[in-house]
């Protein structure tokens, strides 16, 4: 029988450091793939030879959860490693693939299966991409497209490996990185850009155009009397903060198993179980899932003979808005964000059918949440006998309790899976409410950056910080 784990001699990798890295050296590794992702992000330095820069403004939601930038070789950002991930959760999590993700071997496997088909999807992205027309060529000669093809694959790898450099000598995740940066840069270009939304490049507003950042608009509205206007760019701004300011209150909403060492008396901690226990992957793969079917519905859609700006396929039919594409119909109006009803409900507006489709959209993304949250349990090692084995290696228990793993299992057992499915469906509902807010970077990017941002001061504050610049160091309070 095939030895899965030799497979992992032939990938491209990462090795891990040799030595234990201080944390001035982690910042260091972390700032400078962060340099390099926006390098090849840029039109400049990322820009891929065979590709006109104007399909850059397509697919917005994917380009906000993938991290990546259309027409670079960012492309593809973290598509294929997600989409990997969420493949071998739901095979393994039913147990197609019966692997026992607590064993050191079963774990190598999974992970040497997972970046083998990521490598395989950054090829088949890349081909849907061209092929499908989402990213034509400038010219229609198989020599060019074979061209873009391989660079948008080659990105993809680069992403991949970027994202190993971090794991093991960052901080945090690529993965996580990539999304808060891309974010961020779109939040920020959202409240202070001055460029005309939808121009190649950066071309100052006219009489006939308005800038895209949301603060130049108010100012504008102001220096011509149009007060009535103000509410439009207004409100997504508010509506920025409040997503804001919900996400970091529901951060801190979590249950504590009180600890004691058994060795020592009179010393003890407290196990805090978060409320979103996994964090903010369930959304993360959540919304891949549904990018994925977007993008695939998008890739087959055909264009309508009744209107040429139109493209119809059996999952639903897209209107080029601005150079994206925006569903009107079909399967995929309805499992897509409908953003700024907000906005519908305070101008009176709102449609039933804009209403079915927010209802469907928050049960795709709370049910969605709930599977994947649950899976992700299961197979990274958050599970209650997982976490009760860490506990007792740590020479702690639960105060009235045996030394016993079987015991701390049984009582973790009553938070870990409830918590799996609340944290699942509560994170799944704020990210589905926030969408609906019209927040800038949309009410998802923020809610991923600001869990993103909080884990990582975590992690930070977990570091030993002796060397850390005193900043760093009053930041943190330590």
């Amino acid at each position: 029988m095939f030895d899965i784990s030799k497979l992992g001699k032939f990938l491209p990798t990462v090795e891990r450091p040799i030595y234990k890295l201080s944390f001035n050296k982690k910042l260091m590794w972390t700032g400078i793939v962060l340099v390099i992702y926006f390098m090849l992000s840029s039109q400049f330095f990322g820009h891929i030879y065979g590709v006109s820069a104007t399909v850059a403004r397509q697919f917005q939601t994917i380009q906000m959860l993938f991290g990546s930038t259309f027409g670079t070789l960012m492309t593809l950002g973290i598509g294929p490693i997600v989409t990997s991930s969420i493949l071998l959760q739901l095979l393994v999590g039913s147990k197609i693939i019966d692997w026992d993700m607590s064993d050191e071997g079963d774990k190598r496997k999974y992970d040497i299966i997972q970046k083998l088909v990521a490598i395989i999807l950054c090829f088949v992205e890349a081909t849907a991409f061209v092929l499908g027309g989402s990213l034509p060529p400038v010219t229609n000669d198989w020599f060019t497209r074979i061209i873009v093809i391989l660079q948008l694959a080659l990105g993809g790898l680069i992403v991949m490996l970027l994202d190993e450099i971090v794991s093991k000598y960052g901080i945090g995740s690529g993965i996580s990185l990539f999304i808060a940066a891309g974010v961020t840069n779109r939040i920020f270009i959202g409240f202070f850009s001055p460029c005309v939304a939808g121009s190649t490049g950066c071309v100052l507003p006219t009489a006939g155009s308005e800038p895209i950042g949301r603060v130049w608009r108010i100012l504008i509205y102001l220096v011509n009397n149009e007060f009535t206007e103000i509410l439009s760019p207004l409100l997504p701004i508010l509506a920025t903060i409040v997503v804001f300011l919900i996400i970091v209150y529901t951060q801190g909403i979590s249950v504590d198993i009180p600890l004691a060492f058994s060795a020592v008396r009179g010393f003890g901690r407290r196990w805090s179980l978060k409320l979103f226990y996994t964090s903010n992957i369930p959304v993360i793969l959540a919304l891949a899932l549904l990018s994925q079917f977007q993008l695939v519905s998008t890739i087959i859609a055909k264009p309508s003979l009744d209107d040429p700006n139109m493209r119809c396929s059996a999952l639903g039919c897209f209107t080029e808005v601005g150079g994206r594409n925006e569903p009107t119909s079909g399967i995929i109006y309805y499992l897509s964000a409908p953003s700024g009803i907000l906005f519908n409900i305070l101008t009176r507006t709102v449609t039933t059918k804009l209403l079915l489709r927010a209802l469907t959209y928050t049960f795709f993304m709370v049910i969605c949440a709930v599977v994947f949250s649950v899976f992700w349990v299961k197979t990274s090692g958050m599970d209650a006998e997982s976490i009760a084995e860490q506990i007792t290696s740590l020479g702690m228990q639960i105060p009235g309790y045996r030394k016993d793993p079987r015991i701390i299992k049984k009582v973790l057992d009553k938070y870990i899976p409830p918590l799996a499915v609340l944290g699942g469906a509560a994170i799944g509902l704020l990210a589905a409410f926030a969408d609906f807010t019209g927040a800038l970077g949309t009410g998802t990017g923020i809610l991923l950056t600001v869990t993103i941002i909080y884990n990582l001061y975590e992690q930070v504050k977990n570091e030993k910080l002796e060397g850390a610049h005193p900043l760093v160091r009053k930041v943190l309070e330590v």
